[in-house]
């Protein structure tokens, strides 16, 4: 029964697409559409009719949580859908990201990026590591090889890494550096669903891997996340820590929390993941519109996409640099009041906030390419249900903002 119909849905998504070259709105002439409000982004929501199977087999079913039929389904989907081996479902990354620090006994320092979301160091906190920043490299802006090894310590035990924007890390440097130093590598790779190298999936690298299915990431459960382990065992351990550390009724072996993922969020996901290529071919879209329309503009700089094989088109950051006549946040200011609601992403840096500035490692003089990038980037508006002359009034504004007094 979920084998759904999508034949109408895709008719309506390719009479979007057709619409690639449509002028901007401010051109377009009578008819056009006025011109709105455009958010950074906006969650993949597929027609709502799709959905009501779903639910009316929950209803029926009235299993809610605890591993229920669509949590299980939505495992094996993922695992075929991404190419791994071993994936656990939970209810948000950020509980993702602590309860594989749990999973590894992970104690003392942690190397991790201050370019992040602050839940990639709230995670070590929360843990109780301490969290080490090191700089980050200028073009992919991910935890830069060259400066790890200088930050380690005898109290050491692992390596935080984040796939920025979905752009993979230097993930054989890194795995050198740690099996060097006999240390683990978790990757939060929250941004980098379905990312690919040359190997296959990015998510097999580390010890462990962590997505996040937050509903404004490309692949959304409306609120989620997994982790994605390389053996049974680990997934087994995984399994017990985010359900209280139950084995059965009368039985509990580790200090687990309640992490896991309903069932309403996993039959979404199960949804999601039949129209994820359509999505994903939109961003893609989307990103080419953006780098050709930016191409020249003197002070703005496109970060290169990496990946090897497949990408994901998660975010589009752009650089506004020196030679752009007005800042960063003067443009961010004017494109604001265009209708436009880019977002600084990430400035501030983690470490300039209360609770991590104090650590040596948060000084400004020690990451310097990070501090840069935080004044400098600036991420513009991607999701699939952004309309082509909305894209176009995106770069046109991006254009023409140092015009405006």
């Amino acid at each position: 029964m979920w084998g759904l119909e999508l034949e109408s849905h895709q008719d309506r998504q390719g009479r979007k697409q057709a619409r690639l070259h449509h002028p901007d709105a401010s051109a377009a002439g009578p008819g056009a559409p006025a011109p709105g409000k455009i958010h950074v982004t906006q969650p993949y929501l597929p027609p709502l009719e799709e959905f009501t199977p779903y639910l009316e087999e929950i209803w029926r079913n009235k299993t809610l949580t605890n591993g229920g039929p669509f949590h299980q389904m939505l495992e094996a989907a993922l695992r075929e859908h991404l190419g791994v081996e071993h994936v656990s479902l939970f209810s948000n990354g950020t509980l993702g990201l602590i309860t594989a620090l749990q999973s590894l006994r992970i104690t003392g320092e942690v190397i991790t990026t201050p370019y992040s979301f602050v839940a990639t160091a709230h995670s070590l906190l929360w843990h109780g590591n301490k969290p080490v920043f090191v700089d980050v490299e200028p073009e992919t802006l991910n935890l830069d090889p060259a400066k790890i090894e200088a930050a380690i310590t005898p109290q050491t035990t692992a390596i935080l890494p984040v796939h920025c924007y979905g752009n993979p890390c230097d993930v054989a440097a890194i795995q050198a550096i740690a099996d060097n130093y006999n240390l683990r590598v978790i990757y939060d790779a929250c941004h980098a669903f379905g990312v690919e190298d040359d190997g296959g999936s990015l998510l097999r690298h580390g010890d462990l891997a962590v997505l996040s299915f937050h509903a404004t990431k490309v692949f959304n459960t409306f609120e989620g996340g997994a982790i994605i382990s390389p053996d049974a065992k680990s997934k087994q351990r995984i399994d017990h820590l985010k359900n209280f550390g139950f084995v059965d009724e009368v039985t509990v072996v580790a200090p687990g929390i309640n992490g896991k993922m309903g069932e309403v969020n996993a039959a979404f996901g199960l949804l999601q993941l039949k129209h994820i290529e359509q999505a994903l071919q939109r961003r893609a879209e989307i990103d080419e519109a953006y780098r050709a329309g930016l191409t020249g503009v003197k002070g703005i700089r496109c970060l290169p996409q990496t990946a090897r094989g497949a990408r994901n088109h998660a975010y589009f950051p752009i650089l506004v640099g020196p030679d752009f006549p007005i800042s960063r946040d003067t443009l961010y200011e004017r494109l604001k009041s265009r209708g436009i609601h880019g977002r600084r992403y990430f400035y501030p840096l983690i470490s300039d906030f209360p609770m991590y500035r104090g650590l040596p490692s948060a000084q400004r003089s020690n990451l310097p390419v990070a501090a840069e990038a935080s004044s400098q980037v600036l991420c513009l508006p991607i999701y699939p249900a952004l309309e082509n002359f909305d894209v176009q009034r995106v770069i046109d504004a991006v254009c023409t903002a140092c015009a405006r007094p």
